[in-house]
């Protein structure tokens, strides 16, 4: 018998916001184990900090997945009833710039596996839209696939969430009876 849906959250927010804080509080209601896919490569000094930052937060209960790439394959392999926090969507989508894949082809393929979810998938991701408009072309193609990727993931989400300063804003609420 299939599981109900869990629903699918999307936090926002800029950096040091407190949405990965945010986000792991809402996996760890559930029960363990907790999935974590990590979306992060570590190619200096400074993110190499930052990902054992993160990594220390979180204790036995959770199961990291180096995914830098193909997240749509992890999401497929994750046990229906066990709870998945991505983090982060903008990193993910910047691996893929890099390496000059299709990004609508990778984006279609992550809401495709998103959609045959059933457990409780939380998403982090920058809104990165609110700033200036970059000077040259590799930024404002990254921005404006950033946009289009958070817009559709939103669509697609039970829950909106924007995180200011640490508190959150709620955009979308999870429909009555599945708050996250």
């Amino acid at each position: 018998m299939p599981h109900p849906r869990a629903g699918c959250a999307l936090i926002l927010g800029g950096a040091r916001s407190g949405k990965s804080r945010y986000a792991e509080t809402l996996i760890e209601r559930e029960s363990p184990p907790c999935h974590y896919a990590a979306t992060a490569q570590a190619f200096d000094d400074e993110m190499v900090e930052r990902i054992a930052l993160h990594r220390a937060r979180r204790d036995a209960r959770w199961i990291t997945h180096d995914r830098p790439l193909d997240l749509a394959a992890l999401i497929d392999e994750i046990p229906d009833e066990a709870p998945l926090l991505i983090d982060c969507l903008t990193l993910w989508l910047t691996n893929h710039l890099l390496a000059d894949d299709d990004l609508e082809r990778e984006q279609e393929r992550l809401l495709s596996a998103l959609a045959r979810r059933v457990g409780l998938t939380v998403l982090v991701a920058n809104e990165v839209g609110l700033g200036i408009v970059p000077d040259n072309a590799l930024a404002r193609r990254f921005r404006d696939a950033a946009g289009r990727l958070n817009q559709a993931v939103a669509r697609q989400a039970d829950e909106v969430v924007f995180m200011v300063a640490g508190l959150p804003m709620m955009v979308k609420p999870a429909p009555r009876g599945r708050e996250t």
